[in-house]
This record gives structure tokens, sequence and C-alpha cells, in this order.
């Protein structure tokens, strides 16, 4: 495909053999600097619906209970379980509702369409994403120490934890002075 070369080209035999996809507009949101490794690869698990939900896991276990844990009500697939879930939706709420103001949703399609617009202003779109990583693996972590039989975690208690933790990465980015955060 591109001709006889004199020098062999690791990078120009790649691309031959490369299936070229369209670029994901996400990924940025996802995959940032300053993302906390654990959350952000839970994150991007969860943005290619492979995450064992309960809708996934029916398919090779068709006796199993697809009732969501945290809710006990829906059938669990990621869209119920990241945020339209009873209990999820508090702690999104609570997390993103004073950033998003009229723009507020808990629709996951939506979550990323927002999340993705390079347009928004730097520090509002990094809380927006931080908060979105923290949310989806402690909602996670939470869903399978329910599964696990373990006692449930409070919404309120999960809801002071995770602010904590963006106040904490925050403070410690001011602290370190990082460029745009004094």
């Amino acid at each position: 495909g591109s001709g006889y070369r004199q020098k062999f080209s690791t990078h120009a035999t790649w691309m031959l053999f490369r299936s070229q996809k369209e670029r994901c507009s996400w990924a940025r949101s996802i995959w940032f600097s300053k993302a906390t490794p654990k959350y952000a690869f839970v994150s991007w698990l969860a943005s290619r619906n492979r995450l064992s939900t309960m809708d996934r896991i029916v398919q090779w276990d068709p006796g199993a209970d697809t009732t969501c844990v945290l809710c006990k009500r829906d059938l669990e697939s990621r869209n119920h379980l990241f945020f339209k879930c009873s209990f999820s939706s508090q702690l999104w709420e609570q997390l993103t509702k004073g950033i998003l103001a009229g723009d507020y949703t808990n629709v996951w399609s939506s979550i990323f369409e927002i999340i993705s617009d390079e347009g928004m202003e730097r520090k509002k779109r990094f809380c927006l994403c931080y908060a979105l990583q923290i949310a989806v693996h402690t909602l996670w972590r939470e869903r399978n120490r329910i599964k696990h039989e373990e006692k449930p975690t409070p919404i309120a208690a999960i809801i002071k934890m995770v602010d904590k933790s963006i106040r904490n990465k925050l403070s410690i980015m001011r602290s370190k002075r990082v460029k745009g955060w004094e």
C-alpha cells in the first residue's frame, strides 16, 4: 500500500495493518493528566459497557437475579446503575447539580456529551470529569460489596466520603502548585 522503500519503517508497517476507527470524543474526559488511575480505569470500563452488570451476566447465567442491589427495584444495567438508580442518582445530583446547573442530567449518554465539550471552562470540566470517575468507582465498589453480602453503606456516608475525596484531590493540586490551580 505504501510502495517500496529503501528502509524498513515500523510505523509505516503498523499504519498499513492497523484498522483506523473514528476518534473517540470522550477519551480525553476519562484519560487526563490529573486523573486517579483506578477511577479512570473503572470509568473507562463503564464507558465501554464492559462492567459485569446483571444485564450482561444474565446472558451467560440465565437464572441470575437481575435486580439492582442498590435500589432493589429495576434491572441492573450500566445506564441504570449510573445514574438512573434512585440510590446512585442521589450521589450524582449531590456532586454535580451545582456544577451543571441548568444542564444537569442523570442520563449516561448525555453526561458523556457534556464532559466531552472541549469549550467548557477547564476547572469546571476537570471537576465534572473527576466527579464522574469517583462516583462510578465508588458506586461500582458499593454494588460489589453488597453483591458479596456485605452490609450496605448509607448514601449519606457515601456522599460525604466522595465529596471529601474530591476536595482532597483539589487541595493536593493546589498545594503542589499545579499550574492554573493556585
